[in-house]
């Protein structure tokens, strides 16, 4: 359970990840290979969810399954509330 929690949190950090972290590798890989902009934020989630994984092992909590599922909804969480929000308050006014 606890390398789930770290994983939403590791998703919910992506982008802030993007530019200290995941730039500067990405522009170490383009010497070799092309990057395209929108890669670089999948790169960062990418980071973020191995972090997420080493951290699991470590507290010997969660397995590959819950920290992806825990990273996609820390990446999409806020997204996914809002979603909720507009639903429920649709809902009440109809």
């Amino acid at each position: 359970m606890l390398g789930f929690i770290v994983a939403v949190i590791a998703g919910f950090l992506t982008p802030h990840a993007e530019t200290p972290v995941a730039a500067p590798l990405a522009r170490w890989i383009e010497r070799w290979i092309p990057m395209r902009p929108g890669e670089v934020r999948l790169l960062a989630f990418a980071l973020m969810l191995l972090a997420a994984g080493l951290v699991s092992v470590l507290l010997d909590s969660g397995s590959a399954f819950w920290i992806v599922l825990g990273g996609t909804l820390g990446y999409f969480g806020t997204r996914i509330v809002t979603a909720f929000r507009e639903q429920v308050q649709h809902r009440r006014q109809g």
